[in-house]
């Protein structure tokens, strides 16, 4: 994993706890989900400095990052290409959901995390 100056990651936790104070609508609902182990036993953290990123979701067990995305994602399609690299290349998959997709489809975006999951352990 990269290493960060200390400055730079001390910016990286405040901006995160802002991020958990100023969660979406979407990521308090799957946090509601994810937190306490309660998707198949597997630890999660909310808001995690990853690099110089901030990703939604992470088990670090199953190095498995979820990711949430609002409208404005659809404009920064480069930026974020350059992020998935990054998280991919430090060994971790990613799943990624528009916030709409976990407002109106809890269900199945809660079984495709669980797949992933279950995916995971049998290989």
């Amino acid at each position: 994993m990269s290493k960060i100056p200390k400055i730079k990651k001390a910016q990286s936790v405040n901006r995160s706890r802002r991020l958990r104070k100023n969660a979406t609508d979407a990521e308090r609902l799957l946090w509601r989900h994810l937190r306490g182990k309660n998707m198949a036993g597997v630890k999660f953290r909310r808001q995690q400095p990853l690099g110089n990123y901030i990703v939604d979701f992470i088990s670090l067990s199953h190095r498995l990052v979820i990711e949430l995305d609002g409208g404005h994602h659809a404009l920064q399609k480069e930026k974020d290409a350059l992020r998935e690299r990054f998280i991919e290349q430090e060994g971790y998959r990613i799943l990624r959901f528009w916030n709409n997709e976990v407002l109106q489809n809890l269900e199945g975006v809660l079984e495709v995390i669980r797949r992933a999951i279950v995916k995971d352990v049998d290989e």
